[in-house]
């Protein structure tokens, strides 16, 4: 079984969020286990407005090519510039150093599993 770090949210779409000022979000190590070896990622730009939900960017691996969703609405406020030249580090630390983007929130209401739930989910 894939890590699932407690202190997390979670998106049905295999996405992580860490909340604080700006949510940093990733995907999760189920994601990158069914992906496999990632060799390319297209992140949102600064200052792009996203929508809960919706397609933000994409990750190509060995594969396939997977959307990232948003999930939360809000602003992209960084972005992880080195995935650029090594998209890689997303898949040999995908809860650290392969974080993808930093988002501000409009505060609305989101529906975000919690660890236990996004257990649930993949194990089904």
């Amino acid at each position: 079984m894939s890590e699932i770090p407690e202190q997390l949210s979670y998106t049905a779409e295999h996405e992580w969020i860490a909340h604080g000022d700006a949510a940093t979000v990733g995907i999760t190590a189920f994601a990158v286990e069914e992906l496999g070896d990632i060799v390319f990622v297209e992140l949102p730009g600064v200052g792009d407005m996203v929508t809960a939900g919706t397609p933000c960017g994409e990750i190509e691996s060995t594969k396939a090519v997977s959307e990232i969703y948003a999930p939360m609405t809000g602003e992209i406020v960084e972005v992880n510039d080195a995935l650029e030249t090594a998209p890689e580090t997303i898949g040999d630390d995908p809860y650290g150093d392969g974080w993808l983007f930093k988002l501000k929130t409009d505060d609305g209401e989101y529906v975000l599993l919690d660890a236990d739930g996004y257990r649930s989910l993949v194990e089904s």
